[in-house]
């Protein structure tokens, strides 16, 4: 869909260290989201006390870490991440990467994060 196909204002774009996401739809127990990763970026190693997750790959060379476990993910791959499960993303292109997250639970705020390890200074001590 190009920018001249929607319908009503753009949702606001938000801007971390690593690249940005759109929140582009919400209701009661789920969330969807639009991120983009920049080139050799990586999002925290982190946990969720209260979501599981779902991501799709839809452009870019993704790299997984579940649990420990490297996963590379090419364009229409997927993955869950369960409530609890240690987890990050990291481009690992020359293009950004872009990925859809569908998060679904009781409480879905972005104070839900435990970070384990962060590029940007972000681990809470």
């Amino acid at each position: 869909m190009s920018d001249l196909d929607r319908k009503g204002p753009a949702a606001p774009v938000d801007h971390r260290p690593w690249g940005s996401f759109t929140v582009l739809d919400e209701g009661n127990q789920y969330k969807v989201k639009r991120i983009e990763v920049l080139p050799g970026k990586r999002l925290s190693y982190q946990k969720h006390a209260h979501r599981a997750e779902h991501w799709m790959v839809v452009q870019g060379k993704a790299l997984v870490t579940l649990d420990g476990l490297d996963i590379p993910l090419a364009p229409g791959a997927t993955i869950d991440i369960p409530r609890g499960g240690a987890h990050r993303i990291k481009n690992q292109g020359v293009g950004m990467l872009v990925f859809i997250e569908i998060q679904r639970g009781n409480y879905l705020g972005e104070d839900d994060i435990a970070r384990l390890e962060d590029d940007y200074g972000r681990v809470q001590k």
